[in-house]
């Protein structure tokens, strides 16, 4: 499968501090790519140059073959972005939300799209209700919606399923599966629910102190770590000096 994405030696400075530390890695096209990492372990700063909210120190990223730095219009065209902790404008209905989202990334029609993800994300009854006054689970998928308007191919999912009770938090990762199947996107998940990333991810990148520590299958990490699951490898990881081979 082709790489459409395409980190080669990322680096961020801050002053003195190396919060990435010349990290590469690929995304492949029609492929859930876990990115994992204790608080601190530069998760954050590496989705937020993939993004194109920081520069990087050095290195590169490749969006379908185009670096982000030189082709930043086109790329985020192409790209989006969800996390429970950036909220939708709360004073707008759930359909004002969408058409202004609709807008920025110049969807040409904007009846079409919202309709389709009104009926995918279950989003019916929810449309002329004001944002802010929503449940967690009801933001999560208009923050969902808001992140598919643009018909991605790269979206990045910043714990996705935070917060979320059982019920809703599988609907999503339904969604996501099929959703990637049914357009052939690339996601890049960070993830703190180890069940979740062994469910959705083929590869899982481990992440520590600005490097990437151990890569994999999650189920192939379990066995070389000698673990009984993903969240133990993870737990193993964080707290141990690790070595790379």
């Amino acid at each position: 499968m082709e790489n459409l994405v395409e980190v080669k030696n990322l680096k961020k400075k801050y002053g003195s501090k190396e919060a990435v530390k010349g990290i590469s890695f690929n995304i492949k096209k029609n492929e859930i790519l876990g990115l994992l990492g204790p608080n601190g372990s530069g998760k954050t700063t590496t989705i937020g140059m993939m993004l194109g909210l920081l520069k990087p120190s050095n290195g590169e990223i490749l969006i379908d073959g185009k670096k982000i730095e030189e082709n930043r219009i086109e790329t985020l065209k192409k790209i989006n972005f969800i996390s429970p902790y950036i909220e939708l404008p709360k004073k707008l209905t759930v359909k004002q939300n969408l058409v202004v989202y609709c807008k920025l990334y110049n969807v040409s029609n904007i009846k079409n799209r919202i309709e389709y993800l009104t009926e995918k994300l279950r989003l019916e009854n929810l449309l002329s209700r004001i944002t802010g006054e929503l449940s967690s689970g009801q933001k999560n998928r208009v923050s969902l919606a808001k992140a598919l308007i643009n018909d991605p191919t790269v979206l990045f999912l910043d714990e996705p399923t935070a917060s979320l009770d059982p019920e809703i938090g599988d609907f999503v990762r339904n969604f996501l599966e099929n959703y990637r199947k049914d357009k052939k996107i690339s996601i890049l998940l960070a993830s703190h629910n180890m069940s979740e990333v062994t469910r959705l991810c083929k590869t899982v990148l481990m992440m520590k102190d600005g490097i990437i520590i151990d890569e994999g299958h999650p189920n192939k990490l379990v066995e070389k770590h000698g673990r009984k699951n993903l969240e133990e490898v993870f737990l193993k990881l964080s707290r141990s000096e690790y070595e790379l081979n």
